[in-house]
């Protein structure tokens, strides 16, 4: 199938690219010195793409890293504190680095620093892609990290994989690429098993999560593994991007990927493993409150919100919520969650969805299973009829 009518956002017929650098591609793991080899060949890249009329983005890791180096740490400590004061260190000298390698080209290139608080408001969202925009227009490359110097753990990504997923998702991206230290994702791991297998396509993540052994924890400098590749996947396909794991010190091997997929190629392209995107990716908002938005808590319905949700895409009222989980205000995400009885008669919770809440967790406690023309007399007020409108909803089953 050709790919051709994918392309969402490129100017002149091009493309929208997200390439996402990980630590062990731009760090020596041992010496933690750059990979400069590496980084120039990425660089060239990046200029070839946008001189072929793609818009491109960068997201790279490494501030640690480089902040190590030049403190000469030997290992990345455990302590946030100390991580976020290497990463002020490793920031400034990872974007000089950039900056040196892109004004050999004379290609302009700014900084973006994300955290999830960023993004958990709407304006906020909203601004974050207008100022995408703005630097396509103006021919600048964005370099996306994350904001490790303020993150704290609940409000970060976690590791680059995520956060290339949301940046793709942001700017409606039609390729993102994982560019790690393995050409594709296999079966097993293949250092330790000879007879790991590579998976070429992924349709279905779910499935193949049962199928596969992944043990990767990421290296000695880096967050990620292919864990986290498959969590990025599962983010960037829902929003229509198609996603592709290959190896970082061969970026140019980009180039014959695309080319195979808009063109259905004879030729076979290099070793890669790539993510189907979704053929009805979610609504925008809906997919902002789900993979944009913290979440502040849960609350726990019956069968019949259960079936309201799920078959008939209602709102969410409290008469079928049963129990609230967790402190939050109002216009706070939640999950909507049920709890089944498995055979053996424990209780399994799925998540059916998530959503912005009307009313905070101490109001819906005292109105949950209670119908709406109840809410005046038990809180003295009516805001909303439903605990969460259909609108705000982003149903996960």
């Amino acid at each position: 199938m050709s790919l051709t009518n994918s392309v969402r956002h490129g100017r002149n017929g091009g493309l929208t690219i997200v390439l996402k650098l990980g630590t062990s591609s731009i760090c020596d793991e041992v010496t933690q010195f750059p990979l400069l080899a590496t980084l120039s060949s990425m660089v060239e890249t990046i200029i070839k793409l946008q001189k072929m009329g793609h818009r491109v983005v960068l997201v790279t890791s490494g501030a640690v890293g480089v902040g190590l180096r030049r403190l000469d740490i030997p290992v990345k400590p455990s302590e946030l504190a100390k991580k976020q004061a290497i990463a002020a260190v490793g920031q400034g000298r990872l974007m000089s680095l950039y900056d040196n390698l892109f004004g050999q080209f004379n290609q302009p290139i700014a900084q973006i620093l994300l955290t999830k608080s960023d993004l958990a408001q709407r304006s906020r969202y909203l601004n974050a892609r207008n100022t995408f925009e703005e630097l396509f227009n103006m021919n600048v490359l964005p370099i996306v990290n994350e904001n490790d110097t303020v993150s704290v753990a609940e409000i970060r990504f976690g590791d680059n994989d995520t956060l290339s997923a949301i940046t793709a998702g942001i700017i409606h991206a039609d390729y993102l690429f994982l560019l790690t230290d393995v050409d594709c994702l296999y079966t097993d791991n293949p250092r330790t098993n000879p007879s790991a297998l590579p998976v070429k396509v992924v349709d279905d993540i779910g499935e193949l999560k049962k199928e596969i052994v992944v043990t990767d924890p990421g290296s000695a400098l880096g967050t990620g593994g292919m864990v986290t590749k498959l969590v990025a996947a599962e983010l960037a396909t829902a929003a229509g991007v198609t996603t592709i794991i290959t190896r970082g010190s061969q970026p140019e091997r980009v180039f014959e990927i695309i080319d195979c997929l808009q063109n259905e190629s004879i030729k076979p392209p290099p070793l890669h493993t790539r993510f189907v995107a979704k053929h009805n990716p979610m609504l925008d908002r809906k997919w902002w409150i789900l993979h944009g938005l913290y979440n502040a808590g849960s609350v726990v319905v019956d069968l019949g919100a259960k079936a309201a949700l799920t078959q008939h895409k209602s709102s969410l009222f409290a008469a079928g919520i049963v129990r609230v989980d967790g402190h939050f205000n109002a216009n706070q995400a939640i999950r909507i969650i049920y709890e089944q009885i498995k055979p053996d008669g424990t209780k399994e919770s799925v998540i059916l969805a998530k959503g912005l809440v009307n009313y905070s967790s101490v109001e819906i406690n005292i109105i949950k299973g209670c119908k709406s023309s109840q809410f005046s007399d038990l809180l003295g007020y009516v805001d909303s009829p439903c605990i969460v409108d259909r609108e705000n909803l982003a149903r996960l089953i």
